[in-house]
């Protein structure tokens, strides 16, 4: 079976938001012509109907995109992930100054570029120490044969999540 092209494509899209938008006109108009009443109750339920989906489809993405993240994390703090953190700042960087340069006008000038650059390799610097220091601190437990549980900043990472979640599902309860 053949792909249908591009131009084909684009005037079937055109064609179905053309019939949605003539069927919610439609509609309106529809509504409109009935009484007081009937359109309080059809605009209350159709809200409420909105408000409900939406807080149950938010639900579900914000527990989808959560979950996400911290699979993305824990695969990273145990190394079957790699992120070049550097290829990410070039990026950001570049939008960055995009958006600055026509927000403003003008582009960053030498001085922030270099405070970033400065920030970037503190941050990484940082990194390498407290590797370094979880090093130095597991050496240091073996050696002296204290081998209970310690937490690590996943641990934190994940009580902290699941803390957030559980207010959430409360306060969207409510």
């Amino acid at each position: 079976m053949a792909k249908p092209k591009t131009e084909d494509a684009s005037e079937d899209a055109k064609k179905i938001v053309d019939d949605a938008k003539n069927f919610i006109e439609k509609a309106i108009s529809d509504i409109g012509k009935t009484s007081a009443t009937k359109q309080l109750i059809l605009g209350t339920a159709s809200g409420w109907i909105t408000g409900f989906m939406t807080m149950k489809i938010g639900k579900v993405a914000a527990v989808g995109i959560g979950g996400g993240v911290i699979l993305l994390h824990i695969a990273s703090q145990k190394g079957y992930i790699d992120i070049n953190w550097e290829k990410i700042n070039k990026k950001v960087d570049k939008i960055s100054d995009k958006i600055e340069k026509e927000s403003t006008g003008r582009s960053p000038d030498w001085f922030e570029k270099v405070e970033r650059f400065v920030d970037r390799k503190m941050d990484k610097a940082e990194d390498l120490l407290k590797k370094k220091e979880k090093k130095a601190k597991n050496w240091y437990y073996q050696f002296i044969g204290d081998e209970q549980y310690h937490a690590t900043e996943t641990h934190v990472f994940l009580a902290s999540f699941f803390a957030g979640m559980a207010i959430g599902l409360i306060c969207g309860k409510v």
